[in-house]
């Protein structure tokens, strides 16, 4: 089999799956591409639902080295983001105590329940803010929120994954992710959801010296373990 290089492959834009199947037949450095391009993600939903950065990277790289050792089981029934974002989630839930993981992954009853008044604050990012502190107030608003609207909020406002998806990751119906997702941005004040928009995928940065870090320790961990 010929080596294809990391820069190669992503020039040549290469899907999920073609990585994974060069992966498969042993290119291993390939998974790489896999890790630099979800790392973002993973540390976004597993920091939604632990609230510790150190945490979060160590569900991460656990997430990886699971999603590696079973790649032969992804079937392809969702998208390879989707079954590895609900690896990583799985990690991070089994970490948190039993009391609260009932709690955030519990369906919850939709009726009688009063909403929270959403009609003010007025935020202009160009008057008010840069778009760092925009980054850091989105964060505060999400990280703010009751655990089970946090990664609801996550997936689809942040992460832009589909209703669908999200609810695949999550283990969640479609309707109860657009209920959590209705009342987490009651709670955030619609308003600033709105005036903040597109600035939101600048939030929960994760680049440079802590993604070389889990790159290094994924590859570290299924080094020791061949």
């Amino acid at each position: 089999m010929e080596t294809v290089s990391l820069e190669q492959a992503r020039l040549e834009g290469w899907t999920d799956e073609q990585v994974i199947e060069r992966v498969l037949e042993g290119d291993i450095a390939l998974y790489e591409i896999i890790m630099r391009r979800y790392n973002q993600r993973l540390y976004r939903v597993a920091r939604s639902i632990l609230h510790d950065d150190t945490e979060a990277e160590d569900v991460m790289q656990d997430a990886y080295v699971r999603a590696f050792q079973h790649l032969r089981q992804f079937a392809g029934l969702s998208s390879f983001a989707t079954w590895l974002t609900r690896i990583a989630v799985h990690e991070a839930l089994r970490r948190l105590p039993a009391r609260r993981r009932m709690l955030l992954t519990e369906e919850i009853d939709t009726e009688g329940e009063d909403a929270m008044d959403a009609a003010e604050s007025s935020l202009d990012p160009e008057q008010n803010a840069s778009l760092h502190e925009l980054g850091r107030l989105l964060e505060e608003v999400i990280l703010d929120l009751p655990e089970r609207y946090r990664s609801v909020v996550m997936l689809r406002d942040v992460e832009e994954m589909s209703t669908a998806d999200t609810a695949n990751a999550l283990e969640l119906t479609e309707e109860n992710v657009k209920t959590r997702l209705h009342r987490g941005h009651t709670m955030m004040r619609h308003r600033l959801c709105e005036r903040v928009g597109m600035q939101g995928k600048y939030a929960f940065p994760f680049m440079g010296e802590r993604c070389d870090r889990v790159v290094s320790g994924v590859f570290a961990r299924l080094q020791s373990s061949r």
